[in-house]
């Protein structure tokens, strides 16, 4: 070592030091100490640590409480939150909306699997200014069931997860195998994950079948997201001893519309038809629409095994080629499901409107209709555009007052994302032999506004109070039980952040856009601008996607903030009590308030809201991993095959590309890219070549090839084959790169 010149402890060890101080809060070591602990025997080494001790204690990290005795600066904050683990094995704990999420390095998540809720010690990263940490307990698992692919040696088997964001195999002793063979698709359950081991022991608890074959691959989806495969004997039980029979004794409780022209309007393969609308002319020249909802709540009663059942699924899931049903078949296919031909109860939100679309009034109730017909989308969109069909003066009218409803909500701020739905066409096997798209057309908007105007109103009806109750009620304000009897159960949509919307106005003004900041009706109005102006434009893809990243989720909650999206102060969910259990909560909210009764507590509602949107993104999530695993399948046979595709996502590791002809999506991996070393510019959305400036960049098209189709990940690999967007002179100093989430 040269003279004068300071020996740099090594990192490793820096770390290491670190991290066991910080461990022992408020106790102090000497170095030989440490050693011992550390199990550090050699000189060499027992002066680097020495070293390290000195420059922690220089760098602010530790403090020498007496001469050559070090304890870690009482620095330590102790947080706790969700664990979401990218692919690499790194993580991030979401602390919450407000607080940057804490990175936590691949050696520091302890025996944390994704999803779980964690303790962890934050602290700054070594002067770097990112906030990391570590995971100090898990407190809660988000599951103890896995699905994964079996692997079995003469000794032992390994379970490796199908879930790309679990980073450990799970280790099986073969005495708990349970008859899977090598290979196969298994569920194992975790049973410890001791102190110091590489890998958590599991067992297997269910064998799904062979790896790669249509139900198996199903099943394994619906076991990963821990979506029930059947309803329980007891709960099929409970709905098969229902009363379904339409009484006289009944039918004189309630506002009579059999006589009234009504019908359904649903996808061509639906079989709960939970929405009707009815159409009648005044004397007064007026129209009166009914909105008809199936009445769930008539026979789904609080605290039942049925109820329950209901709470714990809270959403119907819509996979590739099946339903898992909120409610059994009893309710939602036949008792409840308004099936053409049929008297049915119903929840109805009643609306006399003049010719202009303006509610004149309005009346909210139990009613029992009649159901005179049965259309699909396409037949109405058939009368729509031809004239000619059954009811086609009905169809005629409720189409010409729903686009009214719609221009007068896009003047006030509603926001229309037009995207395609991408379906399957299958089999008898379940294999995909094509593939098709739903697009939004009229019929399906005349349903859409028409809905849109009874959740509103029933919200309304329900959160806003009357001027003269707010006087009334001035005195109460510290009054629980009266901010109790007023909760609502609200569909919100939060304003977007100006952080996101200036990401978003910074891009798109490269291309001629504009996004408006700061103002709420500008914004919204801005934005649908941006979305007509992109239409059939090069970069249109881009833009939608990232207006779509650019907004909040939308929430359940009984705390009302208003919908920015649609551009309503008030919006519930009314409308779809078969498949979503936060619309039969508003049906009992607004039964209680007509009859001047209770239904639940603030505290109580929440706690269900919440449980509903944690399930809405479970359910969103699971049939996204069934439209992705039909992707695999359907391009499994086109290996070698060229398709156009646009960029749709740009990370550190590879290109993900759209193929436009069927919305499949698929990864071209950096290192696969051999004609440059490739830079991730974050900031612009786009990777560029070192030598040769090559730029691609999110939104751009290109033809790649299909080079690999793997259905065990579900995961589909390309290769470029030509587009090359631009070829430009880029000047690349520090270019910013981080690891992208995924």
């Amino acid at each position: 070592m040269a003279k004068g010149k300071k020996k740099q402890p090594k990192r490793y060890l820096f770390e290491e030091v670190l991290t066991f101080l910080k461990h022992n809060d408020g106790k102090a070591f000497n170095y030989k100490q440490l050693g011992a602990a550390m199990e550090i025997d050699n000189q060499s080494d027992r002066f680097a640590l020495l070293e390290t001790l000195e420059e922690l204690k220089h760098q602010g990290f530790v403090i020498e409480t007496d001469i050559g005795k070090y304890q870690a600066k009482e620095s330590k904050t102790y947080q706790t939150g969700t664990i979401d683990f990218t692919t690499s094995g790194t993580a991030y704990v979401i602390i919450s909306a407000e607080q940057p999420d804490v990175f936590i390095p691949q050696y520091k998540t302890k025996d944390a699997l994704h999803g779980d809720l964690v303790k962890v010690n934050v602290f700054n990263n070594y002067g770097r200014g990112k906030a990391e940490g570590e995971v100090v307990e898990v407190i809660k698992r988000s599951k103890t069931k896995f699905v994964g692919t079996i692997q079995i040696n003469p000794k032992f088997a390994f379970v490796v997860s199908d879930y790309s964001k679990i980073h450990v195999d799970f280790f099986v002793p073969l005495a708990d195998i349970n008859g899977a063979k090598n290979g196969q698709k298994v569920v194992v359950e975790l049973t410890e994950w001791r102190r110091g081991d590489k890998n958590p022991n599991a067992k297997v608890i269910e064998v799904l079948g062979n790896a790669g074959e249509h139900e198996t691959e199903i099943h394994a989806i619906m076991a990963e997201f821990g979506l029930p495969m059947v309803f329980a004997p007891e709960v099929e039980a409970a709905a098969k001893k229902l009363a379904t029979d339409i009484t006289p004794e009944e039918i004189a409780k309630r506002r009579d519309f059999r006589d009234i022209t009504t019908f359904t309007i649903d996808p061509v393969d639906a079989k709960d038809f939970d929405d009707a609308l009815s159409l009648q002319k005044l004397e007064n020249g007026n129209w009166e629409v009914g909105v008809h909802i199936a009445d769930v709540t008539h026979y789904l009663k609080p605290h039942t095994i049925l109820d329950d059942e209901a709470v714990s699924r809270a959403t119907s899931v819509y996979l590739v080629d099946r339903c898992v049903p909120m409610l059994p078949e009893v309710l939602s296919n036949f008792a409840c499901s308004l099936r053409p031909h049929e008297e049915k109860y119903c929840f109805s939100a009643v609306f006399e409107l003049d010719d202009n679309a303006q509610i004149q009034n309005q009346w909210f109730g139990k009613t029992v209709i009649y159901s005179d017909h049965r259309f699909a989308y396409e037949e109405v969109q058939t009368i729509i555009e031809t004239g000619e069909g059954p009811y086609k003066d009905e169809i005629f009218t409720l189409d010409r007052l729903a686009k009214i409803l719609r221009a007068e909500r896009t003047s006030k701020g509603s926001i229309f994302f037009d995207k395609a739905e991408v379906k399957f066409q299958l089999d008898d096997a379940g294999a995909p032999t094509g593939v098709y798209f739903k697009t939004q057309k009229d019929a399906h908007k005349l349903i859409e506004d028409f809905m849109l105007l009874a959740n509103r109103k029933v919200a309304e009806f329900l959160g806003k109070k009357p001027k003269e109750d707010n006087q009334n009620n001035r005195s109460k304000k510290g009054d629980k039980s009266d901010k109790n009897a007023d909760a609502v159960v609200y569909r919100i949509h939060d304003v977007p952040k100006d952080e996101k919307l200036m990401e978003l106005n910074n891009f798109v003004e490269r291309f001629g856009y504009s996004v408006a900041v700061g103002n709420k009706m500008k914004t919204a109005q801005s934005i649908n601008k941006l979305l007509q102006d992109v239409k059939n434009k090069k970069e249109q893809s881009m833009i939608e996607l990232l207006a779509v990243r650019s907004m909040p989720k939308a929430i359940y909650t009984t705390k009302n903030a208003g919908h920015y999206g649609l551009g309503f102060e008030y919006y519930t969910h009314f409308t779809s009590p078969i498949r979503r259990y936060p619309d039969v909560m508003v049906h009992r909210l607004l039964e209680a308030k007509l009859n001047h009764t209770h239904y639940l507590k603030a505290d109580e509602l929440e706690l269900l809201c919440k449980h509903s949107s944690e399930m809405e993104k479970l359910a969103s999530d699971a049939e996204r991993a069934s439209i992705k695993y039909k992707q695999v399948e359907y391009l499994e046979d086109k290996i070698g095959q060229e398709f156009e595709g646009v960029i749709s996502g740009v990370t550190e590791w590879g290109i993900f590309v759209e193929i436009i002809e069927n919305k499949c999506e698929g990864r071209v991996s950096m290192r696969d890219m051999k004609d440059d070393q490739y830079v991730f510019d974050e900031d612009n959305y786009r990777v560029v070549g070192r030598r040769t400036g090559r730029i691609y960049t999110l939104g751009d098209k290109v033809t790649i090839k299909v080079r690999r189709a793997d259905l065990v990940k579900k995961q589909l690999d390309f290769e470029f084959v030509s587009g090359v967007p631009s070829t430009k002179e880029v000047e690349i100093r520090n270019p910013k790169r981080y690891k992208k989430r995924r």
